[in-house]
């Protein structure tokens, strides 16, 4: 019986301090158990993460009471944890908070309580007749009763019977209907309906590629968490061998080859086990078309399947995470940090569109929900699959050197063509009518029309305009917290930053010289959208972008009314960009593809081709062969004719050699140290000071860029500085980083951050 309790105390900055057990303690604590214990003068809330019989600790106190006996945290998500730790140089405590909900991590959670009524006796027709004149709700009240099956929320008996709490009451006192009060769980899906389907047939590559799956799952038949001596031992002299049997699963399927299909049925296949799956998608727009999918095909088998993302409600996250925790839902899907669900008996993790920049989280802890993924299935011994029509850079180097299993789909289901694409030449339609929409798409979007058929207008820039600019002084509106220009939205009249949300009045006069003549300059979804509706003014146009999708449904019900025909033309940023599969769309342009090419970001070539990629291939799913038309001024860019011609693997020969030639990722590891402070002098001696204190420490083969301002120089009101190191060993060097980091002091106001992989430069 452990005597003392390693204890991660919550929102202590990663500290883990010794607590003695004794009595029920002693023998009811496990690793993961949640307790409250002494901290200085209060009482604090912590996770066990260890148990012993020996202590170095002086003054040890006893744990206070127990929050929960049984485990939240498994050893093995502890230990996920620990590897975030040490690998993104961050502290466990930020670790295990990503892992563990805020609502999770609640000492009590206030469950959602309803009223439900049913009959307390039977009563006679005679009776209800008696009734019907005086209290005719009362009446109604009884029927809908009387027909349920069941216990009816007396919510839900207003809303079908007109009758208030006060009628129900009274039927209570009468003695015929009790009432009841129960705990329900909130479910998010709980207002839709899905129709059944069926497993597809799969076509001959589809088969080939299902066949392999399913000798990478039987490899695993024997799933659960292994022990540490049992990782030990992989991680030593058979790690080679171990490596090679759990091979990461690389699908290369080209955009509509029918990979959901896969997934689908690789996930029936682990369910029929007994074990449980997790599907990641890379963003919250994309799980109501995913949910559907599999809610459908499962639905109807008794198989639950439990949402995860940052839109649900909190009473939402704490059900749909029990549910999983039980093993009640066996399938997860959701959003990056669904990568952390508690699944029992995990057999499979899926990550499609692994090559998404959204998987990356942008706050410390700053991980790779891929990367992860990839980790806890090498932890729980499990299949991890990973799919793509545009692998990313690092995945596919991988596959390259024998650690991922590389399978391809290279046709379309149903033998269907991918899309045409046309590159338009944006220099030639610059002196022309209309400088947003070229001549040659205009022409092919009234044809769909006249067709039937539906279009889709890609621009990655929410606004009416990118900034208003007085003709007269030249002055640019600048949001006063970011050194970025302010975008104009005509709908509101305002004009907002979109890096820290300030927001104004657009200004009728130049704010410097007061001369009227300013204007907008640049396109935005806003005005592509108002140039559509002039040029086609009896089509049904919407527009799908953040600033149009407020409500928590308006995503959901766009995207109905868009697959049921009532919408012609659909204007949308990235939100459209991907993973959405419309049968009837025949036709997608892509406003300006040079948006993100030339920005100083090594990865800007990389992104510009998967996006372009993945944009074109909504097109042509259905029977009819799509086409899209590439707008650019830069029509001869290789990002821009590789994704033309449909050529990821000439895309990936000259952008790897780029890569190796320049020592970029996937060649080597990356890390940004980032300082900010309110005054530009502090941040910039901070960067400086710590600069000079890394060239004494860091260890060999690790290079270290002079500090510099960042891309974006300001943001939030901060001013921004970085160092950009590069290493091959990034765990020597996040581990020198944070030996160096904790004994350095900073001035008060300099915030440091540490980004290992990053995924943004600016």
């Amino acid at each position: 019986m452990p005597k003392y309790a390693r204890v991660m105390v919550d929102d202590s900055g990663g500290n883990a301090f010794d607590y003695e057990l004794a009595g029920e303690a002693a023998v009811r604590l496990q690793v993961g158990s949640r307790v409250r214990v002494p901290m200085r003068t209060r009482t604090v809330l912590g996770t066990v993460i260890g148990l012993s019989d020996e202590t170095e600790a002086s003054g040890v106190k006893p744990v206070t009471s127990i929050v929960s006996a049984d485990p939240i945290l498994s050893p093995l998500l502890i230990r996920l944890g620990e590897w975030m730790a040490d690998y993104y140089c961050c502290s466990l405590e930020h670790a295990l908070r990503s892992i563990l909900p805020q609502v999770i991590r609640k000492a009590e959670v206030t469950h959602k309580l309803r009223q439900f009524a049913r009959m307390a006796r039977e009563v006679a027709p005679e009776e209800l007749e008696a009734l019907k004149g005086r209290a005719p709700l009362q009446v109604s009240v009884v029927r809908c009763l009387q027909e349920a099956e069941g216990p009816v929320a007396v919510a839900d008996l207003a809303a079908r019977c007109g009758a208030s709490h006060q009628v129900v009451q009274a039927l209570v006192k009468k003695g015929w209907v009790l009432c009841e009060t129960a705990r329900v769980e909130r479910d998010p899906l709980q207002n839709e309906s899905f129709v059944p389907s069926q497993r597809l047939e799969l076509n001959p590559e589809q088969a080939t590629i299902f066949e392999r799956v399913l000798q990478a799952l039987e490899e695993f038949k024997e799933s659960g968490e292994r022990t540490d001596a049992q990782l030990e031992k992989n991680e030593g002299a058979s790690a080679e061998a171990a490596q090679k049997k759990s091979r990461p699963l690389l699908l290369y399927g080209v955009t509509g080859s029918g990979k959901t299909e896969i997934y689908l049925q690789a996930i029936q296949h682990v369910l029929e086990r007994g074990q449980s799956a997790i599907m990641l998608v890379p963003e919250i727009a994309l799980t109501p078309q995913t949910v559907e999918r599999f809610k459908s095909r499962f639905a109807s088998t008794g198989h639950e399947v439990a949402v995860l993302h940052s839109h649900l409600s909190e009473g939402e996250r704490h059900d749909e995470w029990h549910r999983i925790r039980d093993g009640r839902a066996r399938i997860v899907i959701g959003a990056r940090s669904a990568v952390f669900a508690p699944c029992q008996r995990l057999g499979l993790i899926v990550v499609d569109e692994e090559h998404e920049n959204s998987y990356k989280q942008e706050e410390s802890p700053r991980y790779h929900a891929r990367d992860i993924a990839v980790l806890r299935a090498r932890l729980e011994n499990c299949t991890v699959l990973l799919g793509s029509a545009t692998p990313s850079m690092e995945s596919f180097q991988n596959a390259d050197t024998g650690k991922y299993e590389l399978l391809r789909m290279m046709g379309r289901v149903d033998d269907r063509k991918l899309p045409l694409i046309r590159v338009v030449d944006m220099r030639l339609e610059a002196a022309k009518k209309s400088s947003i929409l070229s001549e040659k798409l205009i022409g092919a979007i009234r044809q769909r029309i006249e067709k039937r058929e539906q279009t889709i207008l890609f621009l990655n820039r929410r606004g009416f305009a990118t900034s208003l600019i007085c003709s007269a002084c030249g002055h640019v509106c600048q949001c006063q917290n970011c050194s970025v220009s302010l975008t104009f939205h005509r709908s509101q009249n305002r004009i907002l930053c979109h890096i820290c949300g300030y927001a104004a009045v657009a200004p009728t006069k130049c704010p410097e010289c007061r001369d009227p003549s300013i204007r907008h300059s640049g396109t935005g979804t806003e005005r592509v959208e108002d140039v559509v509706l002039k040029l086609f003014p009896k089509a049904v146009v919407k527009r799908m972008d953040a600033d149009a999708m407020t409500r928590r449904d308006a995503y959901r019900e766009t995207l109905n009314a868009f697959r049921t025909g009532k919408i012609d033309i659909l204007v949308g940023t990235q939100m459209i960009a991907k993973g959405l599969h419309f049968p009837n769309v025949t036709l997608v342009g892509i406003i300006n593809a040079d948006m993100g090419l030339h920005l100083p970001d090594f990865r800007a070539g990389e992104r510009t081709f998967q996006l372009l990629t993945q944009v074109a291939g909504r097109a042509g799913r259905g029977d009819v062969e799509g086409e899209v038309f590439v707008q650019s001024f830069t029509p001869f860019h290789p990002a821009i004719q590789y994704a033309r011609h449909h050529d990821f693997d000439g895309f990936w020969e000259e952008e790897i050699e780029h890569r190796r030639q320049f020592d970029y990722p996937p060649f080597t590891h990356m890390v940004i140290l980032g300082l900010r402070s309110q005054h530009q002098a502090r941040a910039e001696f901070s960067a400086v000071t710590l600069a000079r204190r890394l060239k004494e420490l860091l260890p060999p083969g690790t290079t270290l860029n002079d500090p510099a301002p960042a891309p974006l120089e300001k943001s939030h009101g901060f001013y921004r500085f970085q160092l950009l190191l590069r290493s091959r060993q990034i765990l020597r060097l996040s581990r020198a980083l944070r030996s160096v980091l904790d004994k350095l002091t900073f001035p008060e106001d300099v915030l440091v951050t540490v980004d290992v992989d990053p995924y943004q430069l600016l």
